[in-house]
């Protein structure tokens, strides 16, 4: 067991049977330590994730066609973007692939809703990180009424029929819900008010998508229930506490890199001779 984790962090933030509705986004479940300990244990984290990273990258150099997907739900200000830079930050970003899913183009509303993230999967070696994703054809279509039911009812098993598809040809899914709230996001919009350096992360629109913060609450606690499968299970994690929230994560990816088993590949030349060829040289 990881110190200060009193249940592993993926049994402690795993979505089943959780009702959102009770979900204390200020708790920090399964971790004992406080934000001075949980901010330490996150930079000896940081370590083990980028080096279980490089043998994945190296893996994928050589042939191997493993990688993980991280896919991050969650309302703005839930600290997806905090997420990418400061735990997908600690490790060589020649080894990520990043895609951020917004509203969708004309070129890609002329096609299946799948289409733009086939297009944005991770390579193999890489650590994949979705910020948005194929979830927003469950969310915000569902709340804002922009497709009749008909038409995104059946993607929750789509999703599922996807999601098993890149299991089985590799991937390793991470994936993560993060919740704040109602103060806490006004918090924080309120400091990218208050911040010169924040007014670019601010759409008024925010204000706006918080009048539907219950229909919001419906469609995830919906999406949790229909789309967490064995083989891609979603994580919730409680996001007021941004240190928290970061650490889950990095514990998470760092699970899903230790359950792929990696080693460091075998040379594909012989070393002694190519020792004696660089002495001569």
């Amino acid at each position: 067991m990881v110190k200060h984790w009193s249940l592993r962090p993926t049994d402690a933030l795993r979505a089943d049977g959780l009702r959102i509705a009770d979900l204390d986004t200020s708790g920090t479940p399964g971790f004992d330590g406080d934000k001075q300990k949980g901010q330490q244990l996150l930079a000896e984290r940081a370590t083990v994730l980028s080096g279980l990273q490089e043998k994945l990258f190296a893996n994928g150099r050589t042939g191997d066609s493993r990688n993980v997907l991280l896919v991050l739900q969650g309302m703005d200000t839930a600290g997806k973007g905090g997420i990418v830079r400061h735990v997908i930050g600690s490790v060589d970003p020649q080894g990520v692939d990043h895609a951020s899913f917004g509203v969708p183009t004309e070129e890609e509303q002329q096609h299946h809703y799948l289409w733009r993230i086939r297009k944005a999967l991770p390579r193999a070696g890489q650590i994949g990180v979705f910020d948005r994703s194929h979830y927003e054809d469950v969310l915000v279509v569902r709340v804002h009424n922009l497709v009749p039911p008909e038409v995104w009812e059946p993607r929750y098993d789509e999703i599922n029929a996807f999601e098993r598809e890149l299991v089985e040809q590799g991937t390793t899914l991470v994936k993560v819900a993060m919740f704040v709230s109602l103060d806490e996001q006004k918090n924080r919009l309120m400091e990218r008010l208050d911040r010169p350096d924040k007014y670019w992360k601010f759409n008024p629109a925010d204000i706006d998508e918080r009048d539907y913060w219950p229909a919001y609450q419906e469609a995830y606690q919906v999406m949790l229930d229909r789309t967490s499968t064995e083989i891609a299970p979603w994580h919730v994690i409680p996001a007021d506490r941004k240190w928290f929230s970061r650490l889950s994560v990095t514990e998470l990816l760092i699970d899903a890199l230790e359950r792929q088993k990696l080693d460091w590949p075998p040379a594909e030349f012989d070393i002694e001779e190519q020792k004696r060829r660089l002495i001569e040289a």
